[in-house]
């Protein structure tokens, strides 16, 4: 009779990005560019509508290799080994412009408000706890590079209701109350902006 062994999962390690990580950032986004050729730039296009859909793709994937490549990113990575698993965006808020164009998101902030904003994990990856070690780094490097308070902006659902993984990119309530955010404005539904002052 065979029997079933269980395969290890090997350990995640996370680490702040670095200038070298293209490669990593590349294999982990795929030709997709993480969703739809954001290349993680969302929100750090000032503008939406025909500018985004401009910026989509290829020219987001060099403004975006060029942030990584120049160490003007800020974020951090998962890794399973050698297997990159995930990715967090997390820096400043004034290098994500967009945010000022949500009236759900705005607020007054300083030069020491940073911004946890976008979170990749392919789903391959999912439900082995990579978006929660990203969030927990990235409070991490957040406090460590002198943020004094963190924002994020989860995707609330009601009760029951699925929520399809390509809307969760801001992440969901649980993981950032489980770090100590709290709501700035209670909501249960849509995009809220969560507070973790540090």
């Amino acid at each position: 009779m065979a029997v079933a062994m269980a395969t290890a999962v090997p350990p995640l390690v996370t680490r702040p990005l670095a200038r070298d990580d293209w490669p990593a950032i590349e294999r982990l986004f795929g030709a997709n560019g993480a969703c739809g050729g954001c290349w993680c730039m969302w929100w750090r296009v000032p503008m939406g509508g025909r500018t985004w859909d401009a910026a989509k793709g290829e020219p987001n994937r060099r403004a975006f290799r060029a942030l990584v490549e120049s160490g003007r990113a800020s974020g951090v990575l998962a890794f399973a080994q050698d297997e990159p698993v995930g990715w967090c965006a997390v820096g400043p808020r004034g290098e994500f412009p967009r945010l000022e164009r949500s009236r759900g998101l705005a607020r007054d902030w300083d030069a020491r408000t940073w911004s946890l904003n976008c979170l990749f994990v392919p789903a391959k990856h999912r439900g082995r706890g990579v978006a929660s070690a990203l969030v927990a780094a990235a409070v991490a490097h957040a406090r460590t590079r002198g943020a004094r308070e963190l924002e994020a902006y989860p995707q609330a659902v009601r009760p029951g209701v699925p929520l399809a993984g390509a809307f969760a990119w801001t992440g969901v309530p649980s993981l950032f109350l489980a770090q100590g955010f709290e709501p700035v404005v209670p909501h249960e539904r849509g995009r809220g902006l969560y507070l973790l002052r540090l």
